[in-house]
């Protein structure tokens, strides 16, 4: 799908967009808060700085996809794969990551407040100075994530989550590739 057509079928109410390719569309800014991206393919999209509150991307893929700055605000990312996307200074708070594909991410300074990232995959994430208040890190693979500087206060993490984590700074993500779909 074109993502002018995708911006004016938004803007004339349309929130389903169910298995759409925008595959590196450049949707920087954008508001499409409250839209369903079901299963979707926003691989290399530029969705920095928009406003995606209340979004639905269970199943979608968002690989190499740039968030930095993007408000995902009680967003469902259930399932999906974010593998070696930006999520710079990104608003998380409150949104569903449970069983998500977070390998080599870049989330520094990202606000994961209330988060669920339970199963979630965050090996060789970069989680530097990141805020994870209260999130739900239960069965989460943490291994090799770089955790310098993380707000932990009152998290849902065992020892398991943090046995074997490995800190390593400057973990290049690009190596990583995804073979997955809804």
């Amino acid at each position: 799908m074109d993502f002018n057509i995708l911006l004016s079928r938004y803007e004339a109410g349309e929130r389903d967009f169910v298995g759409v390719n925008l595959h590196k569309a450049n949707l920087r800014e954008v508001d499409l808060s409250g839209a369903n991206f079901c299963g979707a393919d926003l691989s290399g999209a530029d969705l920095s700085q928009a406003n995606l509150s209340g979004c639905n991307f269970s199943r979608a893929n968002l690989t190499d996809a740039d968030l930095t700055r993007a408000d995902l605000n009680g967003a469902n990312l259930s399932e999906i794969n974010l593998i070696g996307a930006d999520l710079i200074n990104a608003n998380l708070e409150g949104t569903n990551l449970s069983r998500a594909d977070l390998r080599g991410a870049n989330l520094v300074r990202a606000n994961l407040t209330r988060a669920n990232l339970s199963e979630a995959e965050l090996s060789g994430a970069d989680l530097s100075g990141a805020n994870l208040n209260q999130a739900n890190l239960i069965e989460t693979n943490l291994n090799e994530a770089e955790l310098n500087g993380v707000n932990i206060t009152g998290a849902t993490v065992t020892e398991r989550e943090m046995s074997g984590v490995i800190m390593h700074t400057g973990l290049s993500h690009k190596w990583i590739t995804w073979a997955g779909g809804c």
